[in-house]
């Protein structure tokens, strides 16, 4: 059964002997221990380490296939044919227009990790000609605190823990080089990651998404995805602790907030702002 349809979604096949050496030596998540039918978050990065292209990445018989936003596909494709150079690698786009979502592991698709993370099957899988639907996927995303691009962070303005990446299958900090690796290195290693992904709940509808969170009339982060009174954010995780230490009402815009990090994740607010990111 599909419960969600999302549209503008799209696929770029990577076949050839040098397939799995070449996307290692490119991307955040480590392919070596990736399992035919699961899904893992990924991403391509800026020599400064912050995400360029966020996708998708499952192996196939093959090779692997990435998933990304329509929009970001022609430059991935872009990247990775600059990249290949001499190497045994065939790049051929995939025939679909949109991703097919199930919730209850009851039918066909890749299990989505950062779902099972959170305790949660849910499968995807390339389709075609359907109409947009994406508030139940939404909402499911708010619920355990998956964070998206575009929604929820810009193309070269989020790290990867920034984004969980390092909590939820899509950063390893174990292989070799890849562009980008030597930055989010530092910051795990020095842990210097102050900005993440929260859950926001409002005490009615929330403003919409790009709204400043504030406390003490000082920004804190900005509204990512939307859906009535509940939402995800990137926030300084410091700063919001502090004033949740000190007693300090948190808002998104006007409007009174409460947030939380996703528990799957482990972590927890300090009670003190630290200095800047890397």
């Amino acid at each position: 059964m599909t419960h969600a349809f999302l549209a503008r979604r799209a696929f770029l096949d990577i076949g050839g002997a040098d397939a799995e050496s070449f996307l290692q030596n490119l991307i955040t998540t480590d392919l070596t221990g990736l399992p035919e039918g699961d899904a893992a978050p990924g991403a391509l990065l800026t020599p400064q380490g912050k995400i360029l292209i966020f996708f998708l990445v499952s192996r196939q018989s093959t090779g692997f296939r990435l998933e990304c936003e329509s929009e970001n596909r022609d430059n991935l494709l872009k990247r990775l044919t600059m990249y290949r150079l001499r190497a045994a690698v065939e790049l051929k786009p995939v025939d679909a227009d949109g991703t097919a979502l199930c919730f209850d592991g009851d039918g066909e698709g890749l299990r989505d990790i950062r779902f099972a993370k959170a305790g949660i099957t849910l499968l995807r899988r390339a389709a075609s000609g359907a109409d947009e639907n994406r508030q139940a996927y939404d909402s499911l995303r708010i619920a355990h605190g998956i964070a998206e691009a575009p929604e929820d962070f810009a193309p070269g303005d989020a790290f990867p823990h920034d984004v969980l990446m390092d909590l939820n299958g899509g950063l390893s900090f174990r292989k070799g080089c890849y562009v980008g690796q030597e930055v989010v290195s530092r910051m795990q290693h020095r842990a210097t990651a102050r900005r993440r992904i929260v859950q926001v709940s409002g005490v009615a509808v929330l403003p919409v998404t790009g709204t400043p969170l504030t406390a003490g009339g000082k920004s804190i982060g900005t509204l990512g995805t939307v859906i009535g009174n509940a939402g995800l954010a990137m926030v300084r995780i410091d700063k919001a602790g502090a004033a949740m230490a000190d007693d300090q009402p948190i808002f998104a815009g006007d409007m009174p907030v409460t947030l939380r990090l996703p528990g799957w994740s482990g972590l927890g607010f300090p009670a003190e702002p630290v200095g800047d990111d890397t």
